[in-house]
């Protein structure tokens, strides 16, 4: 295993620290997932729920980045509604609050209403964002994007070219390198030269080429599509059992931080695996 270590906020990922659990909270009507869907005061009653479950850390989206769904709001409303949510859970929890976005005007946001760490799915794609990173402090994930009109080759060579640029870009804004993890994108790729499915099955199989890019892995698998094409559950409320089999196949192969929906099960899976994996030779 590698012995990179990032802290997010204030909690340590990677290293000798036990793999972390991140919950996901949404306030985006048409995200992906209905059920990660809360409004009001049920927002927070959800994200205590998740830290009482064992959750690390609280991962709130304002807008669906699903690759195949067409849910384009604006700049302005996905800002104002996250630092909404934002605001809502910061002071309320005792857990730092992540926010999932890719547009800087967002993450300015977010950040000035107290999150403590950025999820961004884009790859650094606008240096603007790694430079709010920087400018707040912050911790950051950054994720393989494929991006407009990128080639793409084998799966875990393609992930790790992207991952390295995104690192790049990162250290380039002045982001600390040890406030810095990846995230190989699972569920991102859906014009790769191989079905969708069996790039995602490649890249979590392929984890530990990754980890050689020196930081610790993200790995994100909750209720996604791939889970479908493989279980043949094409609604996302069936697919938690087939979500837990890949949480413990990503945490064998190397992942340090897992982000779901389910933090309960999640939580359970990923000690069973995280012990199964200190036992191996």
């Amino acid at each position: 295993m590698s012995d990179a270590r990032a802290r997010l906020a204030s909690v340590e990922i990677g290293g000798r620290a036990p793999v972390a659990v991140m919950g996901v909270v949404n306030v985006s009507p048409e995200s992906f997932h209905p059920g990660s869907v809360y409004a009001g005061d049920a927002l927070v009653r959800a994200a205590l729920d998740m830290v009482d479950a064992g959750a690390a850390l609280i991962d709130v989206g304002a807008r669906s980045t699903a690759p195949y769904r067409a849910t384009e709001i604006s700049e302005a409303e996905e800002r104002d509604r996250l630092a909404r949510a934002v605001d809502q859970l910061v002071g309320k929890l005792p857990v730092p609050v992540s926010a999932d976005t890719a547009r800087p005007v967002a993450a300015r946001a977010a950040l000035e209403a107290g999150a403590g760490v950025l999820n961004d799915v884009s790859g650094l794609s606008d240096p603007a964002l790694a430079r709010e990173v920087a400018a707040h402090d912050a911790s950051l994930i950054t994720m393989a994007s494929p991006g407009a009109g990128r080639t793409l080759g084998a799966p875990v060579a393609t992930v790790r070219s992207l991952l390295g640029d995104a690192l790049a870009r990162a250290r380039a804004a002045g982001v600390a390198e040890e406030r810095i993890v990846l995230d190989p994108g699972i569920g991102f790729f859906r014009d790769a030269p191989v079905a969708w499915h069996d790039w995602d099955l490649a890249v979590l199989a392929g984890l530990a080429a990754l980890r050689s890019l020196g930081r610790p892995l993200c790995v994100g698998v909750s209720r996604k599509s791939f889970i479908g094409a493989l279980t043949g559950r094409t609604a996302t409320e069936d697919r938690l059992p087939g979500s837990l089999a890949a949480t413990a196949a990503a945490v064998l192969h190397g992942a340090a931080l897992i982000r779901t929906h389910d933090v309960r099960e999640t939580v359970d899976a990923v000690r069973v695996a995280e012990r199964l994996r200190g036992a191996l030779p």
